[in-house]
Formats: C-alpha cells, structure tokens, sequence
C-alpha cells in the first residue's frame, strides 16, 4: 500500500476513535457487551486528555506521511483536526482537560442510565 494511503487509513481509525469515545455510551443502551470495549476506550482517551499525551496513532500517521513526502503535524490528532473545527484558536491545556473530563462525565451520565434500566 501506499504510505499516504496508510497516513489517510490511520487518520479515518482516529476519527473513528473519537466518534466511538463521544457517543459509543449510547450503543451500549442497546448492546450491553459493548461496554467491554467502549470502557476502556473512554478511559484511555480521558487521559491522554487530562495528562497532555499524544495518542500513539498521531506518530504513526506523521511518519507515513512523511515517507509518503508530505507534511505531517506537531501536536496531537485532536489540536491539528478537531480543535479548528470545535475549539476557538489556540485552545489551552486547561481546555484539553476539560474535553477530557466532559467526555468521561458524558459517558458516566449513559452508563448511569444503563444501570438504572437494568435495576428497573
């Protein structure tokens, strides 16, 4: 495969990613056993997050476009693609603790529910 090719494959992963973290609570209202994998999907990106990492998918896809001889980008997946579109220019680390914390309260409010159903 082409390296660029590969770069846009790991770039659609990531996106999936985050979609899945935001509303893969809402699966779970559906499909209980969804919580096995969306759990600990939630935590991971609730602290990389809160903790300021770059999500290991971010090299990976910088480096298949650079031997592809494109540009790749400093900062993290969220900061190069979703910030411009979500967040006003030059989001703080503050703010990245913040999105942190809502996505994790976000999905304790789903499992919330999922519980109460389950005892109702």
């Amino acid at each position: 495969m082409y390296p660029a090719v590969i770069a846009d494959l790991i770039l659609l992963l990531h996106l999936m990613f985050v979609f899945f973290v935001v509303f893969g609570g809402l699966l779970v209202l559906y499909r209980r056993w969804i919580a096995w994998i969306h759990i600990p999907m939630v935590l991971w990106a609730s602290t990389v997050n809160a903790v300021g990492w770059i999500c290991p998918l971010t090299p990976l896809e910088n480096h298949f476009r650079a031997v592809a001889g494109e540009a790749g980008y400093s900062g993290g997946f969220v900061e190069h693609y979703l910030a411009p579109l979500v967040y006003p220019p030059g989001m703080t680390y503050h703010t990245g603790v913040a999105v942190g914390i809502a996505a994790l309260v976000w999905n304790l409010l789903i499992y919330a529910v999922v519980f109460y159903r389950r005892r109702g």
